[in-house]
């Protein structure tokens, strides 16, 4: 039994409220960063492991973090601009390779924490079987396809990449509709506003997501790698607690953590 899709006019709000909620996160958030030890800008992906990490971290440290969740390609212009973070986790490494070359992040400290995979995710009760790859998103029943958009967001370009390896991207392309960063995507699946979405495997994984679709991996060698990488800003106010922040994040427990939302650790390693 196929779902009804919310309207459009429905799909424009959240469009509109995504955009209104990061510009004021950031707009404030020296404000509320006042009160915390570390800042932490991180790609939308991480936000239910890095509830846990940074639970974990607060718990053991004493020290409180304040974490924003956003599009990596944002955060990275952000960053540019003078955002007041300490620590960038990124999606990919070019975003932070770039902000090495220009110059704004502590020397040295850019580390891969982990590799993001992506997944083919619907609705429970859609009539959609995702473990059938990408060429199901072909049927005339799916009206529109939840992307992050690839201009900004590493998983958006993970997910335009596997469309054109499967050669189905050219005949959905009219279908795609861009969340401003991959869990706003996931948000138009699970709302009903998409008939299904191309999301990362740790939000699939999430308490928010988990029990409410059905989802199947699709195939690494189908996209680039999603090498994610952090590292400390020149400009960190914080820079012991980021230091220290950074070292919790390569501890085995919070590793398990990451494989636990369904990243792989096993090539976390320093960016030389």
């Amino acid at each position: 039994m196929r779902f009804r899709s919310i309207p459009d006019t429905l799909l424009a709000f959240f469009l509109r409220l995504s955009r209104y909620v990061f510009f004021a996160a950031v707009t404030f958030l020296p404000v509320a960063a006042v009160a915390q030890d570390l800042s932490i800008a991180a790609a939308a992906d991480l936000q239910f492991a890095m509830q846990d990490i940074t639970a974990r971290f607060q718990q053991q440290t004493g020290k409180k973090v304040l974490v924003v969740y956003g599009s990596s390609g944002n955060f990275a212009q952000q960053l540019r601009s003078g955002a007041p973070f300490d620590v960038f986790f990124s999606a990919n490494l070019d975003y932070p390779r770039g902000l090495e070359e220009d110059g704004l992040i502590d020397p040295g400290s850019i580390y891969i924490y982990a590799r993001g995979k992506i997944v083919l995710w619907v609705l429970n009760g859609s009539s959609l079987n995702p473990g059938a790859g990408l060429p199901v998103l072909l049927q005339s029943t799916v009206k529109k396809i939840a992307i992050a958009n690839p201009d900004h967001a590493p998983y958006g370009k993970a997910a335009v990449a596997a469309l054109q390896s499967e050669h189905v991207y050219e005949r959905v392309k009219e279908k795609l509709v861009l969340g401003e960063n991959i869990s706003q995507a996931a948000s138009f699946v699970t709302a009903g506003a998409a008939d299904a979405g191309i999301v990362a495997l740790a939000l699939a994984l999430s308490p928010n997501m988990r029990d409410k679709g059905k989802y199947a991996e699709i195939p690494a060698s189908d996209y680039p790698a999603i090498e994610q990488a952090c590292v400390i800003l020149r400009s960190a106010k914080n820079k012991e607690v980021a230091r220290q922040f950074l070292l919790f994040i390569q501890t085995k427990p919070s590793q398990d953590l990451l494989r636990q939302y369904g990243f792989d650790v096993a090539l976390a390693t320093p960016h030389r």
